[in-house]
């Protein structure tokens, strides 16, 4: 429980030292801010450990729970590998207002829930319709993202920018990202079984 809370507050405070660094250099929006993929998924996960802390010291755990809970470790799935194969490049100061807030919401907080997922979670696997069902969270953000750029001209990644690349550009970019998460999706909802069975002892005589 400690680790998981301890990791809730380490990205709980990234988050407020990005407010706060941006409040300061009066570079803050909100809208902006919280339209962030990272943002969100970030927030969602601070609130998924806490929720996965308080039902191990509880002892106990629900269907509703898991689902949360692995549909949050898709969502950081999907931020370290977008992050590794299209934004990497970028300067840090273009990503986020201070340098080791780029590190935590970027590599540790999404490491750290993927291994909560895959290794504290009961045997059972989650069915191939609930992990597809994840992927409505990064359909639902490409196109909130994309009405809410045409209306205010602003796009939080270069990639879903259509005055850079064209909404062609965008359209293939989107159904890769789309065919590529769905794998994972799939990989996700069965690994803890996987992971589960391998760390079963053996009941050979």
């Amino acid at each position: 429980m400690t680790i998981r809370v301890l990791f809730a507050f380490l990205g709980f405070s990234a988050l407020v030292t990005e407010v706060a660094t941006l409040v300061a250099q009066h570079r803050f929006g909100a809208g902006d801010f919280f339209s962030y993929f990272t943002v969100e998924a970030n927030l969602l996960t601070v609130i998924s450990l806490m929720l996965s802390a308080f039902a191990a010291a509880g002892r106990w755990s629900s269907r509703g729970l898991e689902l949360y809970r692995g549909a949050v470790a898709f969502f950081m799935t999907t931020v370290i590998l977008i992050f590794i194969v299209l934004l990497s490049g970028y300067p840090a100061s273009e990503l986020t207002a201070v340098p080791w807030d780029n590190t935590v919401l970027h590599y540790i907080m999404p490491i750290v829930v993927i291994l909560d997922w895959l290794l504290l979670t009961g045997r059972r696997a989650m069915s191939v319709r609930a992990a597809l069902g994840w992927l409505l969270g990064p359909l639902a953000y490409l196109v909130y993202s994309l009405v809410r750029g045409g209306i205010v001209g602003w796009y939080p990644y270069p990639f879903m920018d259509p005055g850079r690349h064209g909404y062609l550009g965008v359209a293939v970019t989107s159904v890769v990202i789309a065919v590529v998460l769905s794998l994972l999706a799939v990989a996700l909802a069965v690994a803890p079984r996987w992971t589960a069975l391998r760390g079963a002892p053996s009941t050979g005589q």
